[in-house]
């Protein structure tokens, strides 16, 4: 027994050390592959966040319309403009159909990785990681990634700097420091789940969704919402990618929030 609780330890210890700042600072020297240079935090970007905006509004206007025959609720509340386009975007994809209101009756839909691989030509999973002890991992299931694509999103709960965060903290390997001092909470179990599940409803706007939740789930809607399992380089294997910030705009289509897997704390603190 006292074995087992040691070998338990023992591997909670090697996950886990990679967050803890007193074992990070005595141990960059042993790693230089985990350095990276930034001179400022503007110049912290590997694609422009036009690029970026581009490829997420690309992702989840597919998605949208893959939901069509869902998303009569939000519909009702758009204006007509917006439903104008949609409805002209799907008489594209679909010739063939006459009328908007049988367009459910017809339509195939297809998985949210179907549609990724669709658009930007690849899909993503999660899957057991192929470094040792390191749990699970990102992995391209189908298709190439392009240089400078955007392979994943890191989901959570989004909290200043100085909102409480310890009790969610405890035992928790998901948390995301950001260059401002903005953590993101990315765990999917125990509080942070509830935590995030609780947001996620105090935000809502009768039909409309301000971010996403079934990152939480087996059935994940967007799927990019895996970036909190993406492992980091280690001596043996470099990067293959790099994580970049970005603020998503205040004028992101409403309609198209229900697929953000990020929440803040404070209804407050929209970023």
């Amino acid at each position: 027994m006292p074995g087992r609780l040691l070998r338990g330890l023992w591997q909670r210890w090697r996950r886990y050390k990679y967050r803890f700042v007193p074992w990070i600072a005595l141990n960059l020297s042993h790693n230089p592959r985990t350095l990276r240079y930034v001179p400022k935090e503007s110049k912290d970007k590997v694609i422009s966040d036009e690029d970026v905006l581009g490829a997420l509004l690309k992702v989840f206007q597919a998605l949208f319309l893959n939901d069509f025959n869902k998303q009569s609720e939000i519909l009702t509340v758009l204006p007509e403009s917006v439903k104008s386009k949609y409805q002209d975007l799907l008489e594209v994809e679909h010739q063939g159909l006459k009328l908007l209101e049988n367009r459910h009756q017809q339509q195939s839909t297809f998985k949210p990785e179907e549609i990724l691989y669709k658009t930007l030509g690849f899909s993503v999973a999660q899957a057991t990681s192929s470094l040792n002890s390191a749990g699970k991992g990102v992995f391209v299931t189908k298709g190439l990634v392009p240089k400078g694509a955007v392979v994943s999103m890191y989901p959570g709960t989004v909290y200043q700097n100085y909102e409480p965060i310890f009790f969610q903290s405890i035992g928790n390997p998901f948390i995301f420091r950001c260059l401002d001092g903005v953590l993101i909470d990315g765990n999917d179990k125990g509080i942070s789940k509830v935590v995030y599940r609780s947001c996620n409803g105090r935000d809502r706007l009768g039909p409309l969704k301000m971010s996403d939740s079934t990152w939480l789930t087996s059935e994940i809607h967007n799927p990019l919402a895996m970036g909190q399992y993406v492992n980091n380089c280690s001596n043996d294997r470099a990067a293959n990618v790099c994580y970049q910030e970005f603020d998503v705009p205040a004028v992101f289509p409403i309609e198209l929030k229900q697929y953000l897997p990020n929440i803040a704390y404070r209804y407050d603190k929209q970023r």
